[in-house]
């Protein structure tokens, strides 16, 4: 097997006594732990070491691998200049990964290099390997905004990577868990952070790799972990095989999760395929949501199938779908067509007030834009199609209101002008807790300052699912 094993582990900078100065003592579980992760890489001698890394270069819609022949870096930001590290890169299998990323269609590879220098979230791990072996080269990859789905698959590739350039490769997954678990921590405290915590330790303490799709986005981001799509791409690279796991050690003394676990791959073990099966799951689940889909999401989800697949604009009104309301036709309107990918946001365009001779050409020009064109995203690829959640939001007529206090942001949606900059944010949305919240986020879509006054309005939508 190429991979021979994986770590998890943290990147508290105070670990390293030239910087902790005695607050280190804090973590000695921790640093325990990280000893023996440093002997057992010494005693499988790879000849690559992958660290991914969530303080690396990263995108919202790509994974960036550090290019050229190596990379340096210090402690220097930490007070600690002489704690330094000059790395070589193993460009073979660097090059494969890439290679294969753009054979398969997984964004990533060596683009956009903003900074060359080492971060700390790698070289926190190399201060441990280092400490007990020397003999290999290093890849570093960066995490991206992309689904799970997408990290777990680049571990995957990662591993197809190295059986085929036959490299022995460990796979290090840097990242620290929740940011929010005491009230006296640098980030406080949040309820989602030590139920993170709990729930992350014991999944990857199992080995339970299926698991980690079902950590939602939302839940993460309120727990402030930063770790998670560093596990994630581990898991991949050891999916379809039995796993031997250790539980280390964790720590939460400074408000601030730290986790070590080891993974040993121990052979094929056909049940453990999770991405396929949570990819089944997932379409089987997809298509008993369609089954319920109202005729305005019908023809929205047709609409862009159309488009994708064939390149083709249905026409009004043969391609109404069966049994479609005549308000399809008879009413004209704004609409908004938001599409998510397991459980991510994918496209939303749409219009404030109507642009065409009806709500049903309306749907389909928005579906097609919202696919193909927001600027945010890649358009869909047909692969992507299954896996898709499409709503449809019919806007009301919006009215001019006096003050914040008139808004409500489940109820509804707010449109914030100043001359001729105009912004909208819909209402109900996940994450938008407050009207302040909803304001401020138009007004970034308008380009209007946050102190700007603005003229605001608020409207209704009926929401299709």
């Amino acid at each position: 097997m190429s991979i021979l094993a994986g770590f998890m582990v943290p990147h508290p900078p105070m670990i390293v006594p030239e910087i902790g100065r005695g607050s280190e003592a804090q973590i000695e579980e921790t640093i325990r732990a990280y000893e023996q992760v440093g002997r057992e890489i010494a005693a499988l001698k790879p000849e690559t070491i992958v660290i991914t890394s969530p303080h690396s270069v990263m995108y919202a819609d790509y994974f960036h691998v550090s290019p050229g022949t190596g990379a340096k870096g210090s402690f220097s930001d930490f007070g600690a200049p002489r704690i330094a590290f000059r790395e070589t890169y193993d460009e073979k299998l660097r090059d494969e990964i890439c290679r294969l990323a753009a054979e398969t269609g997984l964004r990533a590879g060596t683009l956009g290099e903003r900074s060359a220098r080492l971060d700390h979230g790698t070289m926190v791990p190399l201060y441990f390997i280092r400490k007990y072996y020397n003999d290999f080269k290093l890849v570093r990859i960066g995490l991206s905004g992309l689904p799970l789905t997408d990290h777990y698959a680049l571990g995957m590739l990662i591993r197809e990577a190295a059986e085929k350039t036959g490299r022995k490769t460990v796979l290090v997954g840097s990242g620290d868990l929740s940011h929010k678990l005491q009230d006296y921590g640098p980030y406080g405290f949040a309820e989602e952070g030590p139920v993170y915590d709990e729930r992350i330790m014991d999944v990857m303490g199992r080995a339970a790799f299926g698991e980690l799709f079902n950590f939602s986005e939302d839940f993460c981001a309120r727990a402030a972990e930063c770790g998670h799509r560093s596990f994630v791409i581990l898991a991949g690279t050891l999916d379809g095989m039995r796993v031997r796991a250790e539980r280390l050690s964790h720590q939460d003394v400074t408000g601030v999760g730290y986790g070590i676990c080891t993974f040993y791959p121990e052979g094929p073990d056909p049940e453990r395929l999770f991405l396929d099966r949570y990819l089944t799951e997932l379409e089987e689940e997809t298509t008993r949501k369609r089954a319920a889909e109202d005729a305005y999401v019908k023809l929205a989800r047709r609409s862009l199938e159309s488009y994708i697949r064939n390149g083709k604009t249905l026409k009004v009104p043969g391609d109404l779908p069966e049994g479609a309301d005549p308000a399809l036709l008879a009413t004209r309107a704004g609409a908004f067509v938001s599409i998510h990918e397991h459980g991510q946001l994918r496209g939303c365009i749409g219009t404030i007030a109507p642009t065409k001779a009806n709500l049903a050409e309306e749907i389909i020009e928005n579906a097609i834009s919202a696919a193909t064109r927001d600027p945010r995203f890649d358009a869909i690829r047909e692969s992507e199609l299954p896996f898709l959640e499409i709503s449809v939001d019919v806007l009301g007529e919006p009215e001019e209101i006096s003050s914040p206090a008139q808004l409500d942001v489940k109820n509804y949606g707010v449109i914030v002008s100043r001359g001729r900059r105009r912004g909208l944010l819909l209402p109900d949305l996940e994450g938008v807790d407050t009207v302040e919240d909803q304001i401020a986020i138009a007004k970034r879509k308008a380009g209007i300052g946050l102190e700007e006054e603005v003229r605001l309005e608020r409207f209704r939508v009926v929401r299709h699912h």
